[in-house]
């Protein structure tokens, strides 16, 4: 029920495929079968989209992964090593990047999206962790007790998202505090779990990094803040208590909306040390982007859009379009979102489909 809970908590109409995830992990052949090739690919749920140069990708259920190099326009299938739900999709450069999702699966490319490899697991990941466990707070640690049980589990917990701050360094984080770094582009991993005490084990939903640090946003209005490239995080004074589940951010870090559960949106204009409150309607606001020199587009989980256009400060209603999960700028200035019927394109000014009435 792990998964089912994550993405029911998330937003309601997610609650079909959050079933099928929750069964599919139950698999352990999901690890290791490829992901299926179909003619529907690009109409299935995607849950993440983003630019790798000019081109887009877009990850979602059954491990399925899509390349556009027209804007969105057309779309076809990659090859993956894995059939899990994939959560999150993050390029550094037009040819390094990285996806996230069930059963602590991290796949790493280095073409640009036309190949993937696995690079981590869940089986793996809880192996690494009860070493560090071990090794840093004793066998007999509370730490050590709990990476035990994460052993005993096996690959049943969902990485949620990953950033990179180049090819070589970067960080997935995902349910129940889970939390793992690389330093040689993900050939191998270290945890950092013992790190986030301050989380309290809660689920983790995203890495943002701002101007002076990296932030982790996640459950009942954690926010944790690290100033030394992640090595340690404190927890933030944040005024708002829902879940969070995603943040964008000015071109120069400086200014930072974080967006979630019932519409709570929070904005700080010194990298996250402070926050205020935007006022939206109550409802929960799924994905963001950032449009240019003071501009943001959020959605919500009904597939209204708000656009700012004085550096998040207030936000008015454009028109309604799909529930998104996750929004990107395509080349041509185009929005891109990810969907539960596969990726479109629409404009920013309105929320619809681009090209359509």
């Amino acid at each position: 029920m792990i998964v089912l809970n994550i993405a029911a908590s998330r937003n309601g109409w997610l609650l079909p495929l959050a079933f099928a995830c929750c069964l599919s992990s139950a698999n352990a052949d999901v690890l290791d079968k490829p992901a299926v090739t179909s003619e529907k690919a690009a109409t299935l749920v995607q849950l993440s989209v983003a630019r790798a140069g000019n081109r887009l990708v877009s990850v979602g259920e059954r491990g399925v992964i899509l390349l556009s190099d027209d804007n969105g326009n057309r779309w076809r299938q990659a090859k993956v090593p894995g059939s899990v739900a994939l959560t999150r999709v993050r390029f550094v450069d037009d040819r390094n990047g990285w996806v996230v999702g069930h059963s602590g699966v991290v796949l790493a490319t280095r073409d640009g999206g036309e190949s993937w490899s696995m690079q981590l697991d869940g089986t793996r990941a809880a192996r690494t962790e009860l070493a560090a466990a071990k090794r840093e707070e004793g066998d007999a640690s509370r730490r050590t007790a709990d990476a035990r049980q994460l052993v005993e589990d096996g690959a049943d917990k969902p990485f949620l998202d990953v950033r990179f701050s180049d090819a070589q360094h970067g960080m997935a984080v995902g349910a129940y505090g889970m939390a793992f770094r690389t330093e040689d582009g993900g050939r191998s991993w270290l945890s950092f779990m013992g790190s986030l005490a301050a989380a309290d084990a809660r689920h983790l939903y995203a890495i943002v990094p701002t101007r002076d640090a990296l932030l982790l946003l996640g459950e009942q209005g954690t926010v944790l803040a690290s100033t030394d490239g992640g090595r340690q995080f404190r927890r933030i004074d944040f005024p708002g208590k829902g879940t969070l589940f995603g943040a964008v951010s000015s071109a120069s870090g400086q200014t930072i909306l974080a967006y979630g559960l019932k519409g709570n949106v929070y904005r700080s204009a010194d990298a996250g040390m402070h926050w205020e409150r935007v006022e939206l309607p109550p409802v929960s606001i799924t994905a963001g982007t950032r449009l240019g020199a003071g501009g943001f587009l959020l959605v919500d989980e009904s597939g209204q859009t708000y656009r700012s256009d004085d550096d998040g400060r207030q936000f008015r209603a454009a028109a309604r379009g799909q529930p998104m999960t996750d929004i990107a700028l395509a080349a041509d200035g185009a929005l891109v979102g990810s969907t539960v019927r596969g990726p479109v394109r629409f404009a920013a000014g309105n929320g619809k489909e681009a090209g359509k009435p």
